[in-house]
């Protein structure tokens, strides 16, 4: 998957609790890789990720959550903000990482990354706001995009055919 960005595998970001994180810990995963927010419309998507987390983990299948703030303002917690609001509202172990940004010259690299591997439709790169998901399969390969208001629990048959692949 050629990118300016590199492979999948050679990105590292940090989780909220501040360790840095090479995404290679994932190599031979499927991954769902969402931008988040704790004040969103989208917020109660946090229950369905978990719950296809637990479904799926132990097959070696991990939800990876990205907070943001670029999207009204909708993510203005600091990392432990952030991690209690979730783990207290919806329980959510899958890894958190800390605050990115997912468009504009700040781009965290993982995201640069996904949004070249799979624009959005007419082929626009951007991300249109929280809750964006991006499916990957065991090889590093972006699979499919998903928009903030398609409901996480609707791709269980998509990652579970990709959990089946070897």
């Amino acid at each position: 998957m050629p990118s300016a960005a590199g492979s999948l595998y050679d990105i590292s970001a940090d989780l909220l609790n501040g360790t840095r994180l090479s995404l290679s810990n994932f190599r031979g995963h499927v991954l769902l890789v969402v931008n988040t927010a704790s004040q969103c419309g989208f917020t109660p998507q946090y229950g369905a990720l978990e719950a296809i987390y637990a479904q799926f983990r132990e097959r070696g299948f991990d939800v990876l959550g990205f907070p943001c703030n670029q999207f009204g303002a909708q993510e203005p917690g600091t990392a432990g903000d952030i991690g209690q609001f979730c783990q207290r509202n919806y329980g959510v172990s899958f890894p958190m990482f800390a605050k990115i940004e997912v468009n504009g010259p700040a781009t965290h690299p993982l995201f640069q990354l996904l949004k070249a591997a799979r624009p959005s439709f007419l082929g626009i790169e951007r991300i249109k706001w929280n809750f964006t998901k991006f499916l990957i399969d065991r090889t590093g390969y972006v699979v499919s995009r998903h928009s903030p208001n398609e409901d996480p629990l609707k791709l269980r048959p998509e990652i579970e055919a990709l959990l089946n692949q070897q």
